[in-house]
């Protein structure tokens, strides 16, 4: 039943993408503004309170409504857990950003391209030339797609109905919410959130770094994972980035320009530098890799149904 959900999501969200922004994201931060204001004292203790407090809650009370339905009719259980995937789980999450991206660039409108880049990385591109904006831009792509897409199957899966889907969804944004703050004032309240979504995204992201190799240049994506990855200051990017790199034979990472300055980043992937006909092969080895993750899944159940 878990393959029969995805699929329909995956085709629902085709069709009417989730605007998560409005319905998941901005009432998680609300959520997350109001526990941060109500415990955060800058200690790590204080940090693992209130991870724990919105995970356990928001995942638990999923868990609980899910279980309910399923004992009063499957049919609504299967609903709900459809419901829940299509909110938490998508490729046009954020691919949109990609796509005009994709067409800026191919117009020649390098502002708005930049534009764009900044408003989805959340950094300043506004010094970065066409290159660079188009290998940032698969790098963003390439990380997107775990995180909104293969983490949560990941977990979907896992875990009993939709349970799964939110544990990753909740953790992955108090990571990007919390975790990725370096401000003073905050403390160390984020390094729970932080390190939580670390152990959870362990396996996932090496499943998602072997399905990108795995529907690319297998040979370039493992050799460039095994010698890269822990070059790269995130070591879950750098794991994505450099298989990814590998498996389309295109160079990430490298120095790139933020705020009027070069920042110096360590060399992703192999092959040639990043151009526009790149990000096209992207897309290609995002959707060959779920293919391939949902043949995986096919396979394992009807492994598992003849074998009973």
């Amino acid at each position: 039943m878990s393959l029969i959900v995805i699929v329909l999501a995956l085709l629902i969200e085709q069709v009417r993408p989730m605007p998560v922004a409005h319905w998941v994201l901005r009432p998680l931060g609300r959520l997350a503004t109001y526990i941060e204001e109500k415990l955060n004292d800058g200690r790590l203790n204080s940090g693992v309170a209130a991870t724990a407090l919105l995970v356990v809650s928001c995942t638990g009370a999923t868990w609980l409504i899910y279980g309910l339905l399923e004992s009063v009719q499957p049919v609504l259980a299967f609903a709900f857990s459809l419901l829940v995937l299509y909110m938490t789980m998508g490729v046009r999450h954020e691919s949109h950003y990609f796509t005009d991206i994709h067409v800026a660039l191919r117009l020649g409108e390098l502002s708005r391209a930049r534009m764009l880049l900044s408003e989805w990385s959340g950094r300043d591109c506004e010094s970065a030339d066409s290159g660079e904006v188009t290998r940032l831009a698969i790098e963003q792509a390439l990380v997107s797609a775990h995180r909104n897409v293969y983490g949560a199957i990941f977990w979907f899966i896992l875990l009993p109905g939709p349970a799964g889907a939110v544990l990753y969804r909740v953790s992955s944004f108090l990571d990007l919410h919390w975790g990725a703050r370096q401000d003073e004032e905050f403390g160390r309240f984020g390094e729970a959130s932080r390190a939580w979504f670390g152990w959870i995204d362990w396996l996932p992201v090496r499943l998602t770094a072997f399905s990108f190799s795995v529907v690319g240049n297998f040979e370039d994506a493992v050799l460039c994972w095994r010698t890269q990855s822990g070059l790269w200051m995130n070591r879950s990017s750098g794991i994505l980035l450099s298989s990814g790199g590998g498996a389309l034979g295109v160079r990430l990472g490298l120095p790139r320009h933020e705020a009027g300055q070069l920042v110096d980043r360590p060399e992703m992937g192999c092959g040639d530098d990043a151009r526009i006909e790149f990000m096209q092969g992207t897309v290609g080895l995002i959707w060959r890799a779920l293919c391939f993750c949902l043949l995986a899944l096919a396979l394992i159940g009807i492994a598992s149904w003849v074998a009973h």
